[in-house]
């Protein structure tokens, strides 16, 4: 059978380009403690925006009570994030953060890996409650990669199909066999 994407992704997807540390660019790479800190609520809020399933049951509760438990942090790292853009970007820093918020929310939400990322959001939202707001950037430190881990996993699949797609393609080629044509041969 002609191979298929993982997951059930598109067969167009681009993966990141690898950096120099073997691992793929990502948006929770490279980053400060504070950005940290902020990503991590927003794998918080996409994953209580799209988990819905029922044994994702405990990730908006445990996000309701992570925003009210760490307002004034959240407020202040916040604040901290757009200094940081501020400095960097100067007067245009509004317009590079919102643009590179989205595409936070856009690397959680990716489609084929929703049901693994709400798996580890679940993992850390069963932690979360523990922590208090004073170890809140050490535990996204560690979380997040818990999180991101999702994603590494998925490149890796997809470049595995890839690998695969093209085996394929050299020995059957590419106009359109199918597993039922190649049967018929």
């Amino acid at each position: 059978m002609r191979p298929i994407p993982p997951n059930g992704a598109s067969h167009l997807i681009e993966l990141p380009p690898v950096d120099s540390d073997g691992l793929r660019r990502s948006v929770n790479r490279g980053i400060s403690p504070a950005q940290t800190t902020w990503n991590l609520r927003s794998a918080f809020n996409v994953a209580a925006l799209n988990c819905s399933n029922a044994r994702h049951a405990e990730i908006l509760p445990a996000y309701r009570t992570f925003l009210i438990k760490n307002a004034k942090t959240l407020t202040t790292v916040n604040k901290t994030v757009d200094a940081e853009f501020r400095k960097k970007y100067g007067s245009s820093y509004i317009v590079k953060r919102e643009a590179y918020m989205t595409a936070v929310y856009n690397h959680f939400a990716l489609p084929p890996t929703i049901n693994n990322f709400c798996d580890a959001v679940m993992a850390v939202s069963r932690e979360v409650g523990t922590v208090p707001s004073s170890g809140l950037e050490a535990f996204a430190a560690r979380s997040l990669p818990n999180v991101e881990v999702v994603f590494d996993d998925f490149y890796r699949r997809y470049e595995q199909y890839q690998v695969e797609l093209a085996s394929w393609e050299a020995r059957y080629g590419t106009s359109g066999h199918t597993s039922t044509s190649l049967l018929a041969q």
